[in-house]
């Protein structure tokens, strides 16, 4: 049985992480020509996709306790992982029909999460005593 602890950061962290995760790889894996059409630019669909995706990875390194090291730096983390990941997903979409990988999208996805990051940790900072209390967790940096 999980704590309430346990199950409010599976709710407000993992889940919303890894169903947004699901839901960029779907999107970025379907054909082109089979998109809907969206009023937003191609490069602030990128942005604001690893916006969400940065932020939540902050979070859920942050309130990780089962790895220090990732509680301890979990912008640098998250920012390694939302890279790499939109890396991947670039050279990924290589193998969609109509799609192809560009820098630039790899831009707005490594500009997404650092702003992402950057508002989760200021967030964090912000409302720390209030997290705390939310979570029951210490949200101090392991030693």
């Amino acid at each position: 049985m999980q704590t309430n602890s346990s199950l409010r950061i599976l709710v407000f962290i993992k889940l919303p992480l890894i169903i947004h995760w699901i839901t960029i790889l779907i999107l970025t894996s379907i054909p082109s020509d089979s998109l809907p059409t969206v009023s937003l630019g191609d490069k602030i669909e990128h942005y604001l996709a690893f916006f969400v995706l940065g932020f939540f990875l902050y979070l859920n390194f942050l309130f990780k306790n089962k790895y220090k090291l990732l509680k301890n730096y979990p912008f640098i983390f998250s920012l390694l992982v939302a890279s790499l990941y939109g890396a991947f997903d670039e050279l990924h979409q290589l193998l969609i029909p109509g799609r192809s990988a560009e820098f630039l999208d790899w831009l707005a996805d490594f500009l997404g999460a650092i702003s992402g990051i950057s508002i989760a940790y200021l967030i964090v900072s912000l409302f720390a005593n209030s997290l705390k209390k939310f979570f029951k967790l210490s949200l101090e940096p392991l030693s």
